[in-house]
């Protein structure tokens, strides 16, 4: 009878987690957004400056890191006793978990930097939805390589990327004269 208690009394807990979770995801993407019209704005007042943005947006956070110096040390440590990796075709060896970190890095600055051209070539929606289609695949493939189930959420979520990206480039639009001539010439049935 306890489990059974247990259970129906975590169902609201649980459920006001999502909740909030759900509210800090619309937050920060509302934020994102406006963080996106904020550097268009920029870019057609002092012209478009990749490279700037990118540094500052991300050097101006670095003091705020100084916070957490107890723990970047400590997980440092940490990074320097994992087993040993030899780097391919540089033959370098170092401790794995830094080898990781260097690939995050990398990768994330080809992103991000990414990203930031793109916000100087496209209109702050276009660059959106450009990086939620991003987020898409990369839970596609964490779903994958993890071979966690694919439930009928997922398939929701899939649904609503799906069209919202048919939606914004209009593919409807340039489908309607194609399917239009199609039907024109189609031989009438008698």
């Amino acid at each position: 009878a306890s489990d059974s208690s247990l259970n129906q009394e975590d169902g609201p807990q649980v459920f006001l987690w999502w909740l909030l979770g759900i509210a800090a995801l619309t937050f920060a993407l509302l934020m994102s957004a406006r963080m996106g019209i904020f550097q268009e704005t920029l870019y057609q007042r002092f012209g478009k400056h990749s490279k700037e943005a990118l540094f500052y947006n991300h050097a101006l956070p670095l003091p705020g890191f100084l916070l957490l110096a107890p723990n970047i040390y400590h997980h440092a440590v940490l990074f320097s006793q994992s087993e040993p990796f030899q780097v391919p075709v540089i033959g370098l060896t170092l401790p794995i978990m830094w080898f990781y970190l260097l690939m995050n890095v990398i990768t994330q600055y080809v992103c991000i930097r990414g990203v930031f051209i793109l916000t100087t070539e496209c209109t702050s929606l276009t660059v959106t939805l450009v990086v939620t289609l991003r987020k898409f695949v990369s839970l596609i493939f964490s779903i994958l390589y993890f071979q966690n189930p694919f439930t009928g959420w997922h398939w929701l979520g899939t649904a609503f990327v799906f069209v919202g990206t048919l939606m914004y480039t209009e593919v409807w639009n340039s489908l309607g004269p194609f399917l239009r001539r199609r039907r024109r010439r189609r031989p009438k049935e008698e």
